[in-house]
């Protein structure tokens, strides 16, 4: 039995497990995939302490190194449910995957949450070339140049706005004629010279070899429109990795863990860090601070417990 079982090898999972690590407990951390999350998809991170120019792979391999040094156990299988043992087993938590059964003294969630996708073919492609579903970590790769987002709620509009004070032009392309985002923000790209409005229009094709040159767009009598751009920002929504846990925790509308910052949950012993929780700023910064956050609160549960 592990002390403590970090569920998922992103920036959260990995931080928690350095911090677990280096308070003495033992730590297993599960992955279905590769460590390091949607971050190995980052060509340069710029916005991160120390690190002003680093490789989302490069970041990614640098924590996971630094976890299997202070003695953390990654093992690559996919978590499909984490369950309370009773009373009679001292509350243990049993954490099954496809191949095994795990159990621990408490549990930190950090399966992050995938970016919405417009379902468009070589979309995967031309992530990294040109495709990014993260203006501030990306935009300003694009300054002075010609770009777009695509989506109409508060986050599309606030990626927009960025990107406005960065590249040369911005088209904004939303498949609705009216933003479901705040008044205030759409407002604010209107009086914007460099901000048009693509409406009642949805991305129908993407063009490019090795990297993303222009997108086709279509509206709802069937036109189309080529844009010839640098860079496409997908803002459409992101979806959580909780549903597997929703015993365990609250869930907001969205589907995002309803947990404060200090990361539990209704579940004793049972901890969120990372983009499957409810936030206002989902970065790498805010990830690796969750993963502190969460393992100080499971070692302290923990100790509690002993």
């Amino acid at each position: 039995m592990a002390d403590i079982i970090v569920v998922g090898a992103g920036p959260a999972g990995m931080t928690a497990a350095i911090y677990a690590r280096r308070a003495a407990k033992t730590v297993l951390v599960l992955e279905a995939l590769s460590y390091g999350g949607q971050i190995i998809n980052t060509p340069e991170i710029e916005n991160y302490p120390a690190a002003a120019h680093i490789s989302g792979f490069d970041f990614a391999s640098g924590v996971y190194r630094q976890a299997k040094d202070l003695g953390a156990e990654f093992k690559f299988e996919k978590v499909i449910s984490v369950e309370e043992t009773g009373e009679d087993t001292g509350e243990e938590k049993l954490v099954r995957t496809a191949k095994n059964a795990y159990t621990a003294k408490a549990v930190i969630l950090a399966t992050g949450s995938q970016n919405r996708k417009l379902g468009v073919d070589r979309e995967d492609k031309f992530v990294g070339r040109g495709i990014s579903y993260c203006a501030t970590c990306d935009g300003a790769f694009y300054r002075k140049k010609c770009v777009a987002v695509v989506g109409g709620g508060n986050t599309a509009l606030e990626d927009a706005l960025y990107l406005a004070d960065v590249a040369d032009k911005v088209y904004l392309i939303h498949r609705r004629d009216s933003f479901r985002g705040e008044e205030a923000s759409a407002a604010r790209l209107r009086e914007r010279d460099n901000v048009e409005f693509v409406l009642d229009s949805t991305v129908l094709e993407l063009h490019g070899e090795k990297k993303l040159t222009a997108v086709t767009v279509t509206d709802r009598q069937g036109n189309t429109r080529t844009l010839e751009l640098d860079g496409l920002f997908v803002a459409v929504g992101r979806i959580p990795e909780n549903s597997s846990f929703e015993p365990l925790m609250e869930l907001d509308d969205a589907g995002y863990a309803a947990s404060g910052e200090d990361c539990c949950t209704r579940t004793a012993g049972i901890f969120v860090a990372g983009d499957n929780r409810r936030k206002d700023v989902r970065q790498l910064v805010t990830a690796t601070a969750d993963g502190a956050v969460a393992a100080t609160a499971a070692v302290r549960y923990i100790n509690a417990e002993s």
